[in-house]
């Protein structure tokens, strides 16, 4: 009997093992890097490979949660089309950003728009406060990481504040990002104010877990939606700058812009959309109302969101970075607080700079992951090689995530220029062209350049060879991750 028992177990072993081999193999959109990585791993470690591979092998969610995002946004009404924004844009440079962009969520370009850039980031959460205080109808709300501190505070009250004179107030936050809020009295104070706050994403057991699809795929998405009239998009979490969970890397250094326009309606189709996959109500009749315009006599700004996830069949948002940088004719800058690329994004930026245009990158000098802050290093080499210009943020973790093309077009937003982005995180962006504002955004990069220190080739062979081994060795197994 016994033999029989262990025999019915090798049996099932080596079936799990053919058939995650065959899966690693036939999987789609798979990159040759990751395939080959997770062979490896599966084959030296059997067990250790099959248990991981089930857990974070694949950037999946159940096909029950696939096919209800897509009948979702098949039902929800989308913004109007502008054909003469797209024929415009269509005799620029950038014409293969912004199409690109549009095959995402089918959601054009704008014109019209308005935009703010908040000064930092303490001042992003005092004018948020005072957009949710003034708030006549509704405010939407989706966050990544709520912290019980000051400015999560602040942001709390004002949502209680609007709920209690009548303002329909609907608030989505990440199941992990924001664990310690949602377990907290606070959560519960939004509820008994009359707030519908939900959960993104929530977490279960292991086997639910396995069901579902991995525990790590996050909605990592920062937007905050006023009267259906104005959109807060940029990097910044509801926290103060010190954020005392990571207190050691603070200052966190963000970025946050305020829009008023037709470009809003976009950024409340993202948020219906994950409102609704939450059990929330159906807010579809919010997107038939028209967004305020610019004056006639002001063409405003051209702006287009991007909202990326495991939902979509590709790899959106590294399809849009890269269709950005391949744009670039005399100048791209570029801050990040994450930089583990695909092959795709890393040569992109190489060719970028080797064509001649003046590359600028910003990352970090002290970053809150040690895994990220090595694998980033160990690009370094064939960046600066390349001709990147390559600074490290010294005064705290630079957590802005900017691209700044030619002085006239930007994209700014939540994703980060990582695989985490790339393959896991639900993500906004706005993608933008307007000479005033871009020019607006790249002054701020400036001040953070101004605050870094180059890397060049001298610092690069001065890396000893027991770091470039740990660099070398994380960037190797980052397509696992």
């Amino acid at each position: 009997m016994e033999y029989d028992f262990a025999l019915i177990l090798w049996a099932a072993y080596v079936a799990a093992f053919i058939v995650i081999l065959g899966r690693i193999i036939l999987r789609p959109q798979r990159e040759p890097a990751s395939r080959l990585a997770w062979l490896i791993a599966t084959i030296a470690v059997p067990v250790v490979g099959i248990l991981a591979y089930l857990l974070l092998g694949e950037a999946r969610i159940s096909a029950k949660r696939r096919a209800r995002y897509a009948a979702i946004e098949a039902h929800l009404p989308h913004p109007h089309d502008n054909a003469h924004v797209r024929r415009r844009l269509a005799r620029s440079a950038w014409a293969a950003p912004f199409a690109l962009a549009e095959t995402v969520n089918a959601l054009p370009p704008t014109a019209g728009n308005r935009a703010h850039l908040a000064a930092d980031s303490n001042a992003a959460i005092r004018e948020m406060v005072e957009d949710i205080d003034n708030a006549k109808s509704t405010v939407h709300l989706c966050f990544y990481i709520w912290l019980a501190d000051n400015n999560g505070f602040r942001i709390k009250d004002a949502l209680v504040r609007a709920a209690r004179r009548g303002v329909k107030v609907r608030v989505l936050a990440d199941a992990l990002g924001s664990r310690g809020f949602i377990r907290s009295a606070y959560w519960i104070e939004l509820e008994n104010a009359g707030i519908d706050a939900r959960i993104a994403l929530p977490i279960g057991g292991l086997i639910w877990t396995l069901i579902r699809g991995r525990f790590d795929l996050r909605n990592h998405r920062k937007q905050l939606i006023v009267d259906n009239r104005i959109a807060w998009c940029g990097s910044q979490n509801l926290a103060d700058p010190e954020f005392r969970i990571k207190s050691k890397y603070a200052p966190w250094v963000d970025i946050m812009t305020r829009w008023e326009g037709p470009v809003v309606q976009g950024c409340q189709f993202v948020f219906a959309a994950d409102w609704e996959s939450e059990g929330g109500d159906d807010i579809g009749d919010l997107l038939q109302d028209d967004a305020e315009p610019a004056a006639a006599a002001d063409p405003g700004i051209a702006a287009q969101v991007i909202a990326t996830g495991p939902n979509v069949r590709y790899a959106a948002m590294t399809a849009c970075f890269t269709a950005l940088i391949h744009s670039a004719r005399r100048e791209l800058i570029v801050t990040t607080p994450y930089f583990v690329p695909d092959e795709q994004l890393l040569f992109a930026l190489l060719d970028c700079a080797r064509r001649g245009v003046a590359t600028v990158m910003i990352v970090p000098r002290r970053n809150d992951s040690r895994i990220v802050a090595g694998a980033s290093r160990s690009y370094y080499a064939d960046l600066v090689d390349a001709g990147v210009k390559l600074y490290e943020y010294r005064p705290g973790l630079l957590h802005a995530k900017t691209m700044v093309v030619d002085g006239e077009v930007a994209l700014i937003g939540s994703a980060n220029l990582d695989r985490r982005s790339f393959e896991l995180n639900f993500e906004n962006n706005i993608l933008l062209r307007d000479k005033a504002f871009a020019t607006e955004l790249r002054a701020r990069q400036e001040v953070y350049r101004a605050d870094a220190t180059p890397v060049g080739a001298a610092d690069v062979a001065s890396v000893g060879i027991v770091r470039r081994l740990w660099q070398n060795l994380v960037a190797t197994v980052s397509p696992l991750l």
